[in-house]
């Protein structure tokens, strides 16, 4: 064993550096462990959205956001929702059975939704991804047929949705439009992304 001195000053600096270090690392390691962290950004869009629809007139449709995604809110005026009854033989799946994009309970009903003349359904073709164009008015126009009842039409490919976003026979779209989860606030408050089984 040797019995040489300890310099104490060295040894004082020696742990002096080590602990400025340690803290260093500690800020420096931070930021980045925080950047695995979802952003705020990332949250709120994930987040449930609410809506006021207390100025939605019959046959107005609004626009919002949930997850990145446009949802559809219309409110349908009595003749656009007798309407749905009498086309329900060119629909694919008039009863919304199909599982890929599962209806909730609340909306497997001939109008698909929680209250017949408010529909709430994602503006997304189920077919490739692209959104639907309105085509409110009646009667023969291009790329539609003679009698058409009014709804949504996806120019890209030429599939057709009714007034309740359910799909029209023979067309590529596979699936009626998504109805997100969603519940009434009020008579005028919806919110999109929550509903009572959530």
């Amino acid at each position: 064993m040797s019995d040489t001195p300890v310099d104490n000053s060295k040894r004082t600096w020696l742990i002096a550096s080590t602990c400025a270090g340690a803290v260093g690392a500690g800020f420096v390691a931070t930021p980045f462990v925080s950047s695995f962290q979802p952003s705020e950004r990332a949250k709120a869009a994930g987040a449930a959205v609410e809506v006021d629809i207390s100025a939605l007139n019959p046959g107005e449709k609004l626009t919002v956001e949930w997850r990145g995604k446009p949802v559809w809110i219309m409110k349908r005026s009595p003749e656009q929702l007798a309407s749905l009854k009498k086309i329900e033989g060119q629909l694919a799946d008039p009863a919304s059975d199909r599982t890929a994009y599962p209806t909730p309970e609340y909306a497997k009903n001939g109008h698909r939704s929680i209250k017949p003349e408010i529909m709430v359904a994602v503006g997304i073709c189920t077919h490739l991804g692209c959104s639907p164009g309105d085509k409110f008015a009646t009667g023969a126009q291009p790329s539609l047929p003679d009698d058409w009842a009014g709804g949504f039409l996806c120019a890209c490919h030429g599939s057709t949705f009714d007034l309740a976003g359910r799909v029209f026979k023979n067309k590529p779209a596979p699936d009626n439009l998504e109805v997100p989860p969603h519940m009434y606030l009020s008579d005028t408050k919806l919110i999109i992304g929550e509903d009572k089984k959530a």
